[in-house]
């Protein structure tokens, strides 16, 4: 009697009593393998997003860095408000502009009437106004690798453009007349998503509504695409087709992640034109949509300060990027509570109203109560329950739907069921690493869930399968962060080891690796992965570091280390100086940063020194400074290796990642 454990002889079983033990038993290691599975997975998941996230603060920290060095030159400098618009595109004067005198510009700088379609062009041909005869065409010619032709490109958003315009800060959907609604999340340029969606749910039709909430663009190969369809069906069905911005609609963020490399390579002489008025065209974009008045959409959430009714009134262009702010000029030069202004009383920002913008496009939901900066991205903030029942309540409203992170499942409910996040690009981090989903509601507005994957060679794998090709890549990933800050991983290590053991405790190295690589992996689940252990259970660190690169015997960073860390910074300076789009760095654009860059570091140096340098450079002399040049210009030798360092890209499931070869 009791609730110990049966001690009944196996011999003395019957035969149901063995199944049934049997049974239990294939439950009891079942249930085991699946937690260890799930256990491996949000460890590597964590490392993904831990990097990613890490990016974005880099970019952010690049973006300030350049930010204040223009603000430490004198408005009167040469070459300072060229620089600035490389840093966004039109963040100059809005204020003394009147919007007709801007569309006149921007008309004169993206005209399109003098551009030839050759005959040797095989992509579709569009006219306007646009049919959804069109539109299949384009499908079907984008589905074989064909790319619509620039004339056409301008011409296109131009017209979205104009009815963008039209539209108010915060979109209002309905399910009374369609009686349905699709929102999909981010899809990052990843088109077969797309496609899958359009295959499961149909195409876009006054039947069956869209809203898409932000992120078309950037990472994936196929961004430009993306948004021309996307764009292509909101001309034809305006009031069908909602497009909210998410904060990868923004000059900054494509600078480093991959949209305006996209458009250079595409359009090439004419990208100036394509990029300038993508720009505009993004910064037009809605920033939510609320459904029958009951659900707020928007890319990325709330803050404890958001207001929907002081967003619906604000002045959306101005922001053609969320992190930076508009300056202005009408304010008073003292300021008032709602601004800032600068030492010399000259810039103006409604911090209010820039915060409203910030909140919506970059925040994300946190199970712990109240508001917080978002540390973790570097911008928006962390909101919790109690925020969320706050707003919504404010607002009589009953479900928030987000984006802006990447989900398992491809979507996932926080906050007692009242923020729900949706995100539709598959296979995000890597192949098997997610599936792709959209939510589909009626008009009982109760939201139904599609997943899929968009990469069939997932579907024969096993769990265990694309768990372990996942993994690896996180690791590979993951190494390259050891590399880029290996000398301070090792200066940090012998702090710990006075006796040059080479050991250390596993909590010591785990401490280490949170504080030096500034990423939330819970280092010791992980530590198989990238340490040895001796018998004792010390950490051997030095194997930690001990990866097939470059050593350097002197003090301080390798070179190897070095180009590890600054190659994605290098190219998003390369972005910045080359303001032309033009994928090269014409001789006055490299003197321009120069000057601004020796001004603010206070070092004197001459324009023969700079003309010298860029020539130098200039390897095939033919007046421009391309990429390849750019780089070969921090290409070094290890002088105790005598090998040369050489960095270059590869391209893994449709995503661009950085290699470094020995030559």
């Amino acid at each position: 009697m009791g609730c110990g454990s049966s001690t009944k002889n196996p011999q003395e079983m019957t035969k149901s009593e063995k199944s049934m033990k049997a049974a239990l038993l294939i439950q009891r290691w079942y249930r085991r393998y699946q937690a260890r599975l799930e256990a491996r997975r949000r460890v590597t998941w964590n490392i993904f997003q831990s990097i990613e996230y890490s990016g974005e603060q880099d970019q952010l920290k690049l973006y300030n860095f350049f930010n204040s060095m223009i603000d430490h030159v004198a408005e009167s400098e040469p070459g300072k408000l060229k620089f600035q618009r490389a840093l966004n595109q039109q963040q100059y004067d809005i204020w003394s502009t009147s919007q007709q005198e801007e569309d006149a510009e921007l008309e004169k700088l993206t005209d399109f009437s003098s551009i030839k379609v050759e005959p040797t062009y095989e992509g579709p041909h569009i006219t306007f106004p646009i049919t959804l005869e069109l539109i299949k065409n384009m499908i079907d010619s984008f589905k074989n690798g064909h790319m619509l032709h620039a004339k056409y490109t301008l011409q296109l958003l131009h017209e979205v453009r104009n009815k963008l315009k039209l539209l108010p800060n915060i979109n209002h959907a309905t399910t009374n007349i369609a009686k349905q609604i699709t929102v999909c999340g981010d899809l990052h340029g990843k088109i077969d998503d797309l496609f899958m969606i359009f295959y499961k749910n149909g195409l876009p039709s006054p039947e069956n509504p869209y809203i898409f909430n932000g992120d078309f663009v950037d990472r994936g190969p196929n961004s430009v695409e993306i948004a021309i369809l996307l764009f292509a069906f909101f001309l034809i069905y305006p009031n069908e087709v909602y497009l909210n911005r998410g904060n990868h609609e923004d000059h900054i963020m494509n600078l480093r992640y991959g949209f305006i490399k996209e458009v250079m390579s595409k359009y090439r002489k004419h990208a100036t034109k394509v990029v300038r008025l993508f720009e505009d065209v993004f910064s037009w974009l809605p920033l939510a949509t609320i459904i029958d008045n009951k659900i707020l959409v928007a890319h990325g959430g709330i803050s404890d300060k958001t207001d929907l009714t002081y967003l619906g009134n604000i002045d959306r262009h101005k922001y053609l990027s969320a992190l930076r702010p508009p300056v202005d000029e009408s304010v008073d030069s003292f300021g008032s509570n709602n601004h800032v202004t600068d030492d010399d009383g000259r810039e103006r920002i409604d911090v209010q109203e820039w915060r409203q913008v910030l909140d919506i496009l970059w925040s994300d939901p946190k199970n712990q109560e109240g508001c917080r900066p978002n540390t973790f991205r570097g911008g928006g903030s962390y909101f919790g329950p109690d925020v969320t029942r706050k707003i919504l309540a404010k607002h009589n409203l009953e479900l928030l739907i987000r984006s802006h992170e990447c989900k398992h499942e491809g979507y996932e409910y926080t906050h007692d069921g009242l923020v729900l996040t949706v995100f539709s690009a598959s296979n995000y981090y890597e192949q098997g690493s997610n599936k792709g989903a959209y939510i589909k509601m009626d008009t009982d507005l109760t939201p139904r869930f599609v997943q899929y994957s968009s990469t069939k060679t997932t579907r024969k794998l096993t769990a265990k399968q694309s768990l372990s090709i996942v993994e690896e890549s996180a690791v590979r990933d993951l190494r390259f962060k050891i590399v880029a800050h290996k000398s301070t991983l090792m200066d940090e290590f012998k702090k710990l080891d006075q006796k040059n053991t080479g050991l250390i405790t596993v909590g010591e190295w785990a401490q280490v690796m949170a504080g030096v690589l500034e990423l939330e992996i819970p280092w010791r689940i992980f530590k198989e992965k990238l340490v040895q252990v001796d018998k004792n259970g010390l950490v051997m660190y030095e194997t930690c570091v001990d990866l097939d690169v470059v050593h350097n015997q002197s003090s301080g960073p390798s070179i190897t280390e070095t180009l590890y860390r600054n190659k994605t910074n290098l190219e998003t300076i390369f972005r910045i100086m080359d303001k032309d789009n033009s994928g090269q760095i014409s001789m006055d654009e490299f003197q321009e940063a120069c000057k601004i860059l020796a001004h603010h570091i206070h070092s004197q140096i001459s324009e023969d020194q700079i003309r010298d340098m860029a020539r130098s450079i200039d390897m095939n002399k033919d007046g421009y400074i391309d990429f390849n040049e750019f780089l070969e210009a921090f290409r070094l030798v290890d002088p105790n290796s005598g090998k040369t360092i050489e960095f270059g890209t590869a391209k893994t499931n449709g995503k661009t990642k950085d290699t470094v070869n020995m030559v």
